[in-house]
């Protein structure tokens, strides 16, 4: 059976003032969308963990009980200086679901080219083993960090931190607040208010 090679859809969101890029793997089919933007499945628990962490609500980015707030998430990273993109920019889906574990990778982020226009940018962020497998293809010899963690390195002469987060989807098994605890740690070690 021929599975269809998809493109990206949204291309990456690199506000001027990025110091943190956020990267998952690849966004979920289309009819799993609430918002056009990144995250956008609304039982993805992204922006509920941001909610938290930064506003003590995990419902700050609904829009309604089945949608996020694109202008309020674009807001925030704006304000906080926050990246977001995919590890990967072509993939081909195994299987019609949202999972990692059904994506090929067929071609990777062009990371250097990416960096280039967030010259601010001080670490990157992997939100799933995926994410974290893609980008450590794409950077020799940089270790992979324990899941809460980072660890420094030296990309094409430039200083980052590569942190590795949990996974915001439910199959990965942490309750919200554990795992808002966590992102949160990575935000304070970063400089990034929160509450």
């Amino acid at each position: 059976m021929n599975h269809p090679v998809e493109t990206h859809p949204l291309g990456f969101f690199l506000p001027e003032n990025t110091r943190l890029l956020m990267l998952g793997s690849f966004p979920p089919p289309r009819q799993r969308w609430s918002m056009e933007f990144y995250y956008p499945n609304i039982i993805n628990d992204m922006w509920r963990i941001l909610g938290l962490v930064f506003y003590g609500d995990k419902d700050y980015f609904l829009l309604t009980k089945k949608a996020f707030s694109k202008e309020k998430a674009e807001r925030f990273c704006r304000e906080k200086g926050i990246g977001l993109g995919d590890t990967a920019v072509e993939v081909v889906r195994l299987k019609a679901n949202a999972s990692d574990k059904f994506l090929e990778i067929v071609t990777p982020i062009d990371l250097a080219a990416v960096l280039q226009q967030i010259p601010h940018c001080e670490a990157i962020v992997v939100t799933g083993q995926k994410a974290m497998d893609t980008l450590l293809s794409v950077m020799p010899g940089v270790a992979e960090p324990a899941v809460g963690t980072f660890v420094p390195c030296n990309y094409q002469g430039r200083p980052l931190k590569v942190f590795r987060m949990p996974s915001s989807s439910r199959a990965y098994p942490k309750p919200l607040e554990e795992k808002a605890a966590i992102y949160r740690g990575m935000f304070q070690e970063l400089g990034v208010e929160g509450t």
